[in-house]
């Protein structure tokens, strides 16, 4: 089936508005500083899973009992090939999060931010060598600008810059691989990725957990950035790749770390210098580029 640009409207505006929800991090992130990370990182993912499976057994019922029908109607191979794409998915998604804390605690902050600059190239280059994505000479360019500007900002810091590309990688393999992900509810989809992710850190929690949290707030804010700034984000993104190539939902990524720059500017009053704004400058150009003057030729479905 052919989609229109015109249709094509509201899985953008899915897009960049999971993008947009994620430069807000800061904010809910900053109050829980003296938290260890990875007991974040634990809770976050816990809390998701209850709450995802528990809509998915109530609210969702009778859609899970028709997506196992669906799942148990397909031929054998595609079931394999769905069972591991979603376990894939659920892996990349984990591992992600595991080498963002990794970075941010051991190495910089500036090492995770200039991972979701370098992401939608990495996502770009995967789409069109895996999964043979089209790219017209303007988006080369945008790719190209990108690249540029993420190379300024790593002038100096090398190390940063091959932390942030293994930060960068599991989320544009995350991407590529959920772009074939089709078929299936995406709540549900993201369900079993969080499942995945919560039987792949129930083993660590003993080992590496600090002491259980008491203060409410903790919890508050945990409740806040599992449900506003994990699971909605999330489901909007993979509803983004229902339509949208991953090259273009990579693309849109770049949202979010320029929300965030600006953010770092003007509210937190971190300092910028000559090279770093030019360097943001361009990336931000490469968004336009890339998905400005697209031909309403539209993609197969």
């Amino acid at each position: 089936m052919k989609t229109t640009g015109q249709n094509l409207t509201k899985y953008y505006i899915a897009g960049i508005t999971a993008f947009a929800i994620w430069g807000f991090f800061s904010f809910v992130l900053k109050p829980l500083q003296a938290y260890p990370s990875l007991d974040i990182l634990f809770y976050r993912v816990f809390l998701c899973t209850a709450i995802m499976v528990l809509i998915a057994f109530t609210a969702k019922r009778r859609v899970l009992a028709k997506n196992i029908q669906l799942f148990k109607k397909l031929p054998a191979k595609e079931k394999q090939r769905s069972i591991w794409l979603n376990i894939g998915g659920g892996v990349f998604l984990t591992s992600n999060w595991y080498f963002f804390i990794y970075a941010m605690n051991h190495i910089s902050i500036k090492a995770t931010s200039l991972a979701y600059l370098v992401c939608p190239i990495l996502t770009t280059l995967l789409a069109f060598f895996l999964l043979k994505e089209k790219l017209n000479k303007l988006q080369w360019m945008a790719i190209l600008l990108s690249a540029a500007g993420c190379m300024l900002l790593s002038l100096g810091h090398l190390i940063d810059m091959a932390f942030s590309l293994v930060v960068a990688l599991s989320y544009a393999a995350y991407l590529v691989c959920q772009r074939r992900n089709s078929g299936f509810d995406k709540f549900l989809v993201l369900t079993f990725h969080f499942v995945v992710s919560t039987v792949l850190l129930l083993p660590l929690y003993p080992f590496f957990s600090a002491v259980l949290p008491v203060s409410l707030s903790f919890y508050i804010y945990i409740a806040i950035i599992s449900v506003l700034f994990t699971i909605v984000p999330l489901f909007l993104n993979l509803y983004a790749l229902t339509k949208l190539t991953s090259s273009t939902v990579g693309m849109l990524l770049n949202i979010n770390p320029i929300i965030g720059f600006v953010i770092a500017v003007t509210v937190f009053n971190e300092h910028i210098d000559g090279i770093q704004f030019a360097a943001y400058a361009i990336i931000f150009l490469s968004v336009i580029i890339f998905n400005i003057r697209m031909k309403p030729k539209t993609e197969q479905v």
